[in-house]
């Protein structure tokens, strides 16, 4: 019976992740993202990538994330003892099945598409009431389309635009806006179009994806 309750549970743990990677992906994150950040937190491995910035900036997905790192330091101390009791009659194991159930009966009914679009909605209503914009990752409050792009372009001694203005760069109609030039420590916002650009400049521009790489090339070219 041991080894039954220790294998209906690892199925409970696996019914977790894949509940909490559905969740995850319903406030925008891709699911390949979401599992790989629900694993990380639910086994503590305290593996970081750029992609974690995606969770803890996230206020919504901050929340499921605590309930994962607790999760998993539950069922490792439930695992620890079951494997320490193999011999024992005192396995609960017809109520841990029903639980097990419940979370598979959880997982399909969360990939139902009516529940699926009701839950976007709903996390992404819960961002707009309760959020102030300035908690949101830079994904959810300016990505958001397509063709949004934000990039960060450094200025080499090759770049043709040392000793240039960004007004004289930029067209007026071209779908394309500068934030700021980091210069160092300084950070040029208020006369950054009419600041000539020097060597190691890094210029943050957001705007059309097409109308950044057309005139700053693509990310490919940048690298070479």
């Amino acid at each position: 019976m041991g080894v039954l309750f220790i294998l209906i549970y690892l199925g409970i743990v696996l019914a977790v992740i894949e509940i909490n990677t559905l969740l995850f992906t319903y406030t925008g994150l891709d699911k390949h993202i979401a599992r790989f950040q629900v694993i990380s937190m639910l086994t503590g491995t305290g593996f970081t990538t750029g992609e974690s910035e995606l969770i803890i900036d996230h206020p919504i997905r901050r929340r499921v994330g605590a309930f994962l790192i607790l999760f998993g330091a539950f069922s490792l101390a439930v695992i620890i003892s079951a494997i320490s009791n193999l011999l024992s009659d005192e396995f609960y194991t017809t109520k841990i099945s029903i639980v097990a159930v419940v979370l598979i009966i959880i997982i399909f009914i969360l990939r139902m598409p009516y529940i699926r679009k009701f839950l976007s909605e709903k996390l992404e209503h819960e961002l707009e009431e309760h959020y102030d914009f300035r908690d949101l990752p830079i994904r959810e409050a300016l990505l958001t389309d397509e063709s949004d792009h934000i990039l960060d372009y450094f200025i080499d001694k090759s770049s043709g635009f040392i000793g240039k203005e960004l007004r004289n760069i930029i067209e007026e109609d071209e779908d394309i806006l500068v934030l700021y030039i980091q210069r160092g420590d300084l950070k040029i916002r208020k006369k950054r179009l009419v600041t000539k650009v020097q060597e190691g400049d890094h210029v943050i521009l957001y705007g059309d994806e097409e109308a950044i790489e057309g005139k700053f090339g693509p990310k490919e070219d940048r690298q070479k």
